[in-house]
């Protein structure tokens, strides 16, 4: 059993290990979007040349999304790695060293499609390993004693993520531009580097929350019970959907045997509907695990899975958030770039700084002037009501880009600055929706589940990029196609306007079940 060599924490100090977590996730976040942010482009007018160029933006599109569904997919291995196995420091050390190499094979085969994309899978693999994991590792450092100080830190661990950010979406373009893909795809493989090695540092003052053992009454074995047990005069009715749901996932994974390029959203679907399946067949039966399993762990398995439907409701807005390094780019290259602009800050690309920049100053405005500010009107802004407003915003900014999509297709010019607006508008809603689910996700998650739980959260983001492709497999079709041509909209306005919409039917659905929904506090005792 792991222990820490930590002194106990002081209730009006921060833990004394946070700043290499933090500086770990720093370097880990400049990284990854100095990667993720050049993606598109770079995919578009190098990797893709073989392509038709009118078939380069979708494809590149579609391996933009493909890969963030891997990136997002992984946190069930790392969760259930780190839960079970190994712990948390371990596990995100190990996946850090698989992630580094990846950075390592897109520097080396910039010109090779299979070393490439070798290298995206194993950023998605390492990346999608420690994500689930580091933010609750930044829960694992507190207790009851200054959980109060847990706020301060999740937002500062948010703050940096988007410092990171914020240089890598300046300076990759520029790097991509002037040296060439090795070196833009190397820098942040040595950030990859440096991340691990800080990580690595701090080892010997992190709290250590070691792997939880074998468990008879786990999450997954009151689930079997609930869903296997017979009760005179009760229905198997949440058993018949339970099958359901895994005939269902066993239906989708035959789809990539008989429709080309339906692999990944095959296997995610399948996913999504065993999930489903059995978590909604087991909540209906769910009374049946009482007397077999203690009501504690009855009532955590409720506890859990009335998160995931929180979750769930969140995907669409990462359906919205995540097209900003794809949709919005393609749309930027179809706008004018003012001429005042510096030769350094002109590509459409280097627009998503404004996200990572935004984040900085919202995030302290929030807690400092917005929030307190609602509290005086006597309006409590919990994690609920702001993440149902969060949802709103992503809509609102995406009826912009809409708006913007209509002007270009009519033949009007209109500047990249336009983009202003919709970067504002998602950012809100981001740190409203993503910042607070963080502590959202691990203060309701139960002890023996944090890892899991933030691997469901993230899991969330693949759902979101899953709805993308689905929406872009549905509309290349003619009978589709046919239909959007006689609203007088093209593909992508169709398609900015049906994500809006989406998005404002999930924040509909959301405030309805979070008005009902009581909050727990499941932070460590001191």
């Amino acid at each position: 059993m792991q222990t820490s060599n930590a002194a106990p924490a002081d209730s009006a100090r921060l833990p004394r290990q946070i700043p290499y977590i933090i500086g770990n996730e720093g370097c880990e976040r400049f990284s990854f979007y100095g990667m993720r942010n050049i993606l598109t482009p770079f995919l578009i007018t190098s990797l893709l040349l073989h392509l038709p160029e009118a078939d380069r933006a979708g494809e590149a599109k579609h391996i933009f999304h493909t890969f963030m569904i891997g990136v997002y997919f992984f946190p069930l291995l790392g969760g259930y790695l780190a839960d079970r196995f190994f712990g948390k420091f371990n596990t995100i050390l190990w996946f850090s060293l698989i992630y580094s190499l990846g950075q390592g094979f897109l520097a080396f085969f910039p010109d090779n499609r299979t070393g490439f994309f070798a290298g995206l899978v194993l950023i998605a693999f390492g990346s999608g390993g420690i994500k689930p994991l580091v933010a609750s590792f930044v829960g694992d450092q507190f207790t009851q004693s200054n959980k109060h100080l847990a706020k301060i830190v999740f937002d500062a661990f948010y703050w940096i993520i988007n410092f990171g950010s914020l240089f890598a979406s300046l300076l990759m373009p520029i790097f991509l531009r002037e040296y060439g893909p090795s070196v833009a795809f190397g820098i942040p493989g040595v950030l990859m580097l440096i991340a691990t090695l800080v990580l690595w540092i701090g080892r010997k003052t992190y709290v250590m929350v070691p792997p939880a053992p074998a468990n008879p009454d786990s999450f997954s074995n009151v689930v079997k019970t609930a869903l296997l047990t017979k009760r005179p005069g009760d229905g198997q009715l949440g058993s018949v959907i339970a099958v359901l749901g895994v005939l269902l996932a066993i239906a989708a994974l035959s789809m990539m045997y008989f429709v080309d390029g339906m692999i990944v959203i095959a296997i995610c679907s399948a996913v999504v509907l065993f999930l489903s399946g059995v978590g909604g067949g087991a909540w209906l039966q769910l009374d049946r695990a009482r007397g077999v399993h203690p009501d504690a762990a009855v009532d955590g398995v409720r506890a859990v899975l009335r998160i995931l439907i929180v979750f769930a409701l969140v995907t669409p807005f990462w359906s919205l958030f995540d097209q900003k390094a794809s949709t919005w780019i393609l749309q930027g290259n179809q706008m004018s770039i003012p001429n005042w602009l510096p030769t350094w800050l002109n590509q459409p690309t280097q627009m998503q700084l404004l996200n990572p920049l935004m984040v900085m100053i919202l995030i302290p405005f929030n807690n400092m002037v917005l929030y307190p500010a609602l509290r005086r009107f006597g309006y409590e802004p919990t994690a609920l009501r702001r993440m149902t407003t969060g949802i709103v915003f992503s809509a609102l900014a995406w009826i912009a880009v809409g708006s913007y999509q209509l002007i270009i297709d009519g033949g009007n010019p209109i500047s990249l600055m336009w983009q202003i607006l919709p970067y504002a508008l998602l950012t809100f809603g981001e740190v409203l929706v993503s910042a607070t689910g963080l502590e959202f996700a691990y203060s309701q998650a139960p002890a023996a589940m944090k890892g899991v739980i933030m691997s469901f959260w993230y899991l969330g983001t693949t759902v979101g990029n899953l709805w993308v492709l689905i929406s872009n497999k549905a509309v290349r079709n003619d009978v589709v196609m046919g239909s959007i041509t006689q609203t007088g909209l093209s593909e992508a306005a169709f398609l900015m306007f049906f994500f809006a919409g989406f998005a404002l039917l999930a924040a509909l659905a959301f405030g309805l079940y979070a008005r009902r929904y009581k909050e727990v506090d499941n932070y460590r005792a001191a």
